[in-house]
């Protein structure tokens, strides 16, 4: 079992930067794929990134790649999300996700078994 807890996000201009990390609870954070998936009002959940249980693979959404990193460290039991070049559009809420079974759909929600509560990101123009 794992709980996971977002944090850093916020109000940033658009052209900015901001970093949100995933705290782990469990104890075998290691164990697990880590994902980022983002929702906007009247939107669907939209996949952000993805990272393999050894971090050696890395996975992006066509609308953030080239601007976002997801990393992780195995031994704080922590995922993290680097976000630069923040546009309007990147306002959403921003939900960490664990999937303990490492499924191919990285990309898809039903994939994850563990959920944070998200955290707000407000980019502003």
């Amino acid at each position: 079992q794992v709980q996971l807890v977002e944090s850093g996000g916020g109000l940033v201009q658009a052209g900015g930067s901001l970093r949100l990390s995933c705290a782990a609870s469990g104890r075998t954070f290691s164990s697990y794929a880590m994902g980022w998936f983002r929702q906007a009002p009247g939107k669907e959940r939209e996949f952000v990134a993805a990272i393999r249980r050894s971090g050696g693979n890395t996975y992006y959404g066509d609308s953030v790649k080239g601007r976002f990193t997801i990393s992780r460290d195995n031994v704080k039991n922590t995922v993290y999300l680097q976000m630069h070049s923040l546009k309007p559009e990147d306002t959403a809420v921003y939900y960490c996700a664990a999937d303990q079974y490492g499924s191919f759909w990285y990309d898809r929600s039903s994939a994850y078994d563990y959920w944070g509560q998200g955290t707000q990101v407000t980019v502003s123009s």
